[in-house]
């Protein structure tokens, strides 16, 4: 006999992959929970158990965005490791979860549908600046460290992080553009690292 907790799951997954499809292929607004209900199979009863209105179901999609993201950059700094080493695990998680289908399938998703609301972005943006905080306190330590020169960490992390995103994020999003294979995303996490350590890292170290 299968487990009703287990039945209750795989519906509200199905819901949520049914919706993903939904909002890529009609938008937000076009997209009804009627729509939503046929795409997975269930009521649409069933649905609203799950998700009382498609904005809580748009936040719950969010979630598994941010989930995604938040699963990666829990690496700390450590004065003992050299900082190429450091800064090449650190981006290569990053650029691991930038190649993850899932997690572009859902970043279209929310970038598509906050186009048209403006007010859903705020969001999605405040949370994925958030995760990027990983980064920036693995460079507040460094500089604590004497190691990177002391400049807005925020600032910094960003122009790291931007150089991956310029190859392996927004051209696969906005112009769809086929994923990098491995040698580039070796080669752009490498050259990313150098640039980087070669303008912030401090002559003493």
């Amino acid at each position: 006999m299968l487990n009703p907790q287990r039945l209750t799951d795989r519906k509200r997954e199905a819901i949520l992959q049914a919706a993903i499809t939904e909002f890529r292929s009609h938008g937000f607004e076009a997209t009804s929970m009627d729509k939503i209900a046929a795409s997975a199979a269930v009521s649409k009863r069933t649905v609203y158990n799950h998700f009382p209105s498609k904005d809580d179901l748009f936040a719950a999609i969010l979630q598994q965005l941010w989930e995604s993201s938040a699963a990666i950059t829990e690496l700390c700094y450590r004065a003992d490791v050299p900082l190429r080493a450091q800064l090449l695990e650190l981006m290569q998680q990053k650029m691991r979860m930038l190649n993850d289908a899932y997690f572009m399938d859902l970043a279209r998703v929310a970038i598509a549908a906050t186009i048209h609301s403006p007010e859903r972005a705020k969001e999605m943006i405040a949370r994925m600046d958030k995760r990027e905080e990983g980064v920036t306190a693995w460079i507040r330590a460094a500089q604590a460290d004497g190691k990177l020169k002391s400049v807005d960490p925020e600032f910094a992390a960003h122009l790291l992080q931007g150089q991956l995103k310029a190859f392996a994020f927004w051209p696969q999003i906005a112009m769809g553009q086929a994923p990098l294979d491995e040698p580039q995303q070796a080669a752009v996490v490498q050259t990313a690292v150098d640039m980087f350590l070669g303008y912030f890292w401090t002559k003493a170290s």
